[in-house]
């Protein structure tokens, strides 16, 4: 045992040799981690919109998505509204013009423009806002009813919110998960620290399978196997290394991100768990493509081409609430994939060991297909560099 952890150490210090992986090991993922969280994440509230108009109506329409946790921005300007939603500042936009505030005020058909975002939040805020229409919409009808029948406007003013304090009659159970719901309880950074939890530690990884190449450019493996080692051991301290170098990235990563940005990562044994197994695969994967390769650069190359493919696939990028049936098959067969349906149910769920472990298995499988891979062909590299 004492030559695999040898062999680990070595493989340890060359790689943090180079002083550029300090910034993409440490630092790059934290800031990314920032960037994402400043963008998309809303310090607890439901969704941001930008609601453009002055009146009764938009008066009505903002305290009503208040209320429902909707971070509401007012502006006069229409044309900045879209801009704004174009940019992904906001997930949407309710356009409330003059003549709306006018047909309003008379009791007529009002027609809202809504401007959906195509971020996350998009759909979710886009349907809050829809609800509130309807809402407000059936006030004023009931409103104008009563007036009808010669009831006073302050009588029908008290009456209806005397109604509203009752509370609803009518309960309803949502079967497909409302994406509002789903993403409620977390916070301003908790999704984008998941999502990069997974590709970075992906991407160390197979960015590293160069050194393996190296190791053999270089007569590292040669001279470790004239001493009384055995390809075994040479094999298992390179996988030990590369598995050191992903899960030490990730427990940095997941304290990091809790202590710096208050990230709520749930069961820390369970999330450990997750993070040690995904290691495993990532591991697994850089000896598969350090040992299929033989050159350093190429093989560093191909690992950030495909480790950004991958993530993207797996919901690294975008969360796998918003995927579609077909594209959820596909991610299906990464491992990112069933790392974020692991974090889900720790975070958002407050899920223990015991409810990941389908999750756990998956990674484990896909592990025990790619190493002993990993493994016959690093073996085969070696005898050739002999």
């Amino acid at each position: 045992m004492r030559p695999v952890v040898a062999i680990a150490g070595i493989a340890l210090k060359r790689y943090f040799r180079d002083r550029s992986n300090y910034f993409f090991v440490l630092v790059l993922p934290m800031l990314l981690v920032v960037a994402i969280g400043l963008q998309f994440g809303d310090s607890g509230a439901a969704g941001r919109l930008i609601l453009t108009g002055s009146g009764p109506l938009s008066d009505r329409l903002a305290s009503a998505l208040d209320d429902q946790r909707i971070a509401v921005e007012r502006s006069d300007d229409a044309a900045r509204a879209k801009e704004v939603v174009a940019r992904g500042r906001s997930d949407a936009a309710v356009i409330v013009d003059p003549d709306d505030e006018t047909r309003w005020s008379a009791q007529q058909p009002v027609e809202i423009t809504i401007i959906p975002g195509s971020q996350a939040g998009g759909q979710a805020t886009t349907a809050t806002v829809r609800s509130v229409l309807d809402s407000l919409s059936l006030r004023r009808a009931a409103s104008d009813a009563l007036q009808a029948q010669q009831v006073e406007p302050e009588e029908v003013e008290r009456a209806l919110t005397a109604a509203e304090d009752a509370g609803p009659t009518l309960s309803v159970d949502l079967v497909d998960g409302d994406l509002g719901e789903e993403f409620s309880g977390l916070g301003q950074f908790d999704l984008g620290a998941a999502q990069q939890l997974s590709l970075f530690i992906f991407l160390t990884a197979l960015t590293g399978s160069g050194m393996l190449i190296q190791s053999r450019e270089l007569g590292v493996t040669r001279r470790q196997l004239s001493a009384p080692v055995s390809s075994v051991q040479v094999i298992g301290g390179e996988t030990l290394g590369r598995f050191g170098i992903a899960f030490g990235q990730g427990i940095y990563m997941v304290i990091g991100t809790a202590v710096l940005f208050g990230v709520d990562w749930g069961d820390p044994f369970a999330t450990t768990c997750v993070v040690a197994a995904f290691a495993a695969v990532s591991a697994s994967a850089a000896m598969v493509l350090g040992s299929l390769m033989d050159n350093a650069n190429a093989a560093n190359g191909v690992g950030i081409g495909l480790g950004l493919v991958v993530a993207a696939l797996g919901g690294s990028m975008l969360p796998l609430e918003l995927f579609s049936d077909g594209l959820m098959k596909v991610s299906a067969l990464t491992p990112h994939h069933w790392a974020y349906e692991a974090y889900s149910e720790i975070q958002r769920r407050g899920g223990t060991i015991s409810d990941v472990l389908p999750q756990l298995g998956v990674l484990l499988a896909m592990t025990a297909v790619l190493l002993p891979l990993g493994a016959w062909l690093l073996r085969r590299s070696l005898s050739r560099a002999l």
